[in-house]
This record gives C-alpha cells, sequence and structure tokens, in this order.
C-alpha cells in the first residue's frame, strides 16, 4: 500500500516537472520568435525597399558610350545595389514572353527605349531622396525619362514605421506576460509541496535552508526548459535562412548569440526569482493558512 502511495507521488512529481519544464520551453520559444523578429525587423525591411526599381530610360539618339559611362558612374556610386542595362531589344523579347505574341512584327517597329533598372539601397529609399537622385539622372541630355513608383516608396516606409512600433510593443507585451506564465508555473509547483516546507520549518529548518533545494530545483528546469526553447529557436532561424536566404539572418553570429544567452539567462532568472517569491510566501503562513 505504501509502495503504491510512493510510486503514485512520485508519479505525480514527475508529471508536475514535465508540465513547468513545457510551460517555460513554450513561453520562451514564443518569446525567442519575437525576439528574432525584432533583431530581423531592419533586414526585411531592407530587402522589400530594396525591391523597389527605378527606371531610367534613353533618349532615341542617346549614344552607346554615353549609355555605358551613366550605368558605369551609377554602379559605383554609394546609393546604389545594383543596376542593369536593357536593350531595347531585350525588353521587347521580355514584353513577347509576357504577352505571348510578338509586338514588334504587329506594329512593324519597336517601340521600347534603351533603358537601366536601377535598385537602390535601403537606406536611400525614401521619397525625398529618391526624387534627388532621379532629379541628377534626369538632368542628363540623353536621358528621356526617369520613372519609379512614388506612391509605393512612401506608402513602404509608412507601413514599416508602423509595423516596427508595433513589434516592438508587442514584444514588451509579451515579456510580461512569459514572466507571468512562468511564474504562475512555479508557484503551483512550490504550492503542491506547501506541507513539506512548513514540516521543515516546525522541525526548526532555517528558511535559507529550506528555499535553496527548492530554488535549485526550479533553476534545474528553467534551464532545461530553456535549452529546448532555444533548441526549437535554433531549428526556425535554420529553416527561414535556407527558405529566405537574401535575408541573411545568420549573418550577425553575435547579436544571435546574445539572444540566446538573453533567453538562457531569463529562463534562469525568471525560474529563481518565482521560487524565491513563492517558498518565501508559504514559509510566512501560519499553518491553518496553508488551507486556503
Amino acid at each position: 500500500m505504501s509502495s503504491s502511495f510512493e510510486k503514485y507521488q512520485k508519479r505525480r512529481l514527475i508529471t508536475s516537472y514535465f508540465s513547468v519544464v513545457i510551460s517555460i520551453a513554450l513561453v520562451l520559444f514564443l518569446l525567442g520568435l519575437l525576439g528574432l523578429l525584432v533583431l530581423n525587423t531592419k533586414k526585411v525591411a531592407d530587402y522589400f525597399k530594396e525591391t523597389v526599381a527605378v527606371g531610367i530610360y534613353f533618349k532615341d539618339t542617346a549614344k552607346e558610350v554615353e549609355m555605358k559611362q551613366l550605368e558605369k558612374s551609377l554602379s559605383l556610386a554609394e546609393y546604389t545595389k545594383s543596376s542593369t542595362f536593357v536593350s531595347k531589344e531585350e525588353a521587347a523579347e521580355a514584353h513577347s514572353e509576357e504577352l505571348g505574341e510578338n509586338f514588334v512584327e504587329y506594329l512593324g517597329e519597336n517601340p521600347l527605349q534603351n533603358s537601366i533598372d536601377l535598385y537602390l539601397n535601403a537606406d536611400f529609399v525614401s521619397t525625398e531622396q529618391v526624387d534627388e537622385i532621379a532629379t541628377t539622372i534626369n538632368a542628363k541630355d540623353f536621358v528621356e525619362e526617369v520613372t519609379y513608383d512614388k506612391p509605393l516608396i512612401s506608402l513602404l516606409n509608412d507601413n514599416i514605421k508602423k509595423i516596427s512600433l508595433w513589434v516592438l510593443v508587442i514584444s514588451a507585451i509579451f515579456t510580461i506576460i512569459a514572466v507571468l506564465l512562468i511564474n504562475s508555473s512555479i508557484r503551483l509547483s512550490v504550492y503542491a509541496k506547501r506541507f513539506t516546507i512548513k514540516t521543515m520549518q516546525m522541525v526548526g529548518a532555517t528558511k535559507r535552508f529550506i528555499r535553496k533545494p527548492f530554488v535549485w530545483k526550479s533553476v534545474k528546469l528553467g534551464i532545461l526548459g530553456s535549452i529546448i526553447a532555444l533548441l526549437g529557436m535554433g531549428a526556425v532561424l535554420y529553416y527561414a535562412d535556407k527558405t529566405f536566404p537574401e535575408l541573411t539572418l545568420l549573418s550577425d553570429p553575435i547579436l544571435l548569440g546574445a539572444l540566446f544567452g538573453f533567453i538562457l539567462a531569463l529562463g534562469i532568472l525568471i525560474t529563481w526569482f518565482s521560487t524565491f517569491l513563492a517558498t518565501q510566501r508559504f514559509l510566512n503562513l501560519r499553518t491553518d493558512e496553508l488551507y486556503y
């Protein structure tokens, strides 16, 4: 009978520890994913900014040497991410493929122009800066027109600012929720042993002596939960980097290491602090108050 009861208590204890570890792991995993999102918000924003193209169209009278010189000067400019010269023949071929028919034969001539597709570095993708760049290029005699989607650039920058702000707000809220959830799991774990705590206190054990095994056990559970969360974060990060290599998510190992270290430290700190407070609370209660 006694052996059966002890096995039952042991199973309950293991289940309790398992629940605490899973709770800590899930909360820290989600918090870590949010941290990854915060760290890579700028990279994602920059990626979308650098897909905005500026079209530079040449006059029919433009000489080849003039077009080549402009292409070379643009490739060396600090604001340029990349630039590609597109001849009128290449443009006509691309349009014919999109339309599914040769429109040049239908019209009898090629109405398209030689052009350069210019992609800017993200730091220069703002309405004012693109306007300035476009004005400078358009001032050249052999340039017919410089076009770009001005409303798109304005909308892109406005949305990026809003999203960045909300990501920070959500991160702060989620951090508070993470602390509260882990604290609740730890408190429930300690609550199940409140009579053991009071019994040890009644036989003369000091508060520090009673707290030590509880705190150490919770810290070990916190470390285990943090490791599980970090493994999950690593798997998601690896998959995301393979899926979106252009975002270079693994390009800053120091920053990623700091985030992983923060998640591990947070798991240890929260479990230590929560267990300290929970055990202190039951140590200060009277025996009859343990039943409420």
